[in-house]
C-alpha cells in the first residue's frame, strides 16, 4: 500500500500543575507516513447529521498509531472523530475539521 504523505499525530501529556494549581497540556508529536483520502459521500452525509464536519480519510499501519486525537496535516490540525481497524495491520482514522486544536 502506497504511504506518501507524512503527517504528525499530536497527544496531549497533563504534568504537574502550575502555580495556581491548573494541570497545563503539554503536547508530544510523532511523525508517521499514511495515505490520505476523501471520506465517502456516505462518511460526509452521516459525520454531518452527528454535528461532525469530516474532512479526511487517512490510512497507515496500526501500530504507528496509539490513541492520538489530533493529527497535522499539511500545516493544519484536525481531530480525530472515528478509527477504524482496517486488513492486516492497517488502521483508518477519520478526521474533522474543529477549531481549537
Amino acid at each position: 500500500m502506497l504511504r506518501d504523505h507524512v503527517v504528525s499525530l499530536i497527544s496531549k501529556v497533563y504534568a504537574d500543575p502550575d502555580a495556581l494549581g491548573q494541570l497545563l497540556p503539554q503536547e508530544t508529536s510523532r511523525e508517521v507516513f499514511c495515505r490520505v483520502g476523501s471520506v465517502s459521500q456516505t462518511e460526509w452525509f452521516n459525520a454531518g447529521r452527528a454535528g461532525l464536519a469530516a474532512q479526511y480519510k487517512l490510512v497507515l499501519f496500526a501500530p504507528d498509531y496509539r490513541g492520538e486525537d489530533t493529527v497535522e496535516l499539511d500545516g493544519e490540525r484536525y481531530g480525530v472523530y472515528r478509527n477504524y481497524a482496517g486488513d492486516g495491520d492497517q488502521i483508518e482514522l477519520y478526521l474533522e475539521r474543529k477549531g481549537g486544536l
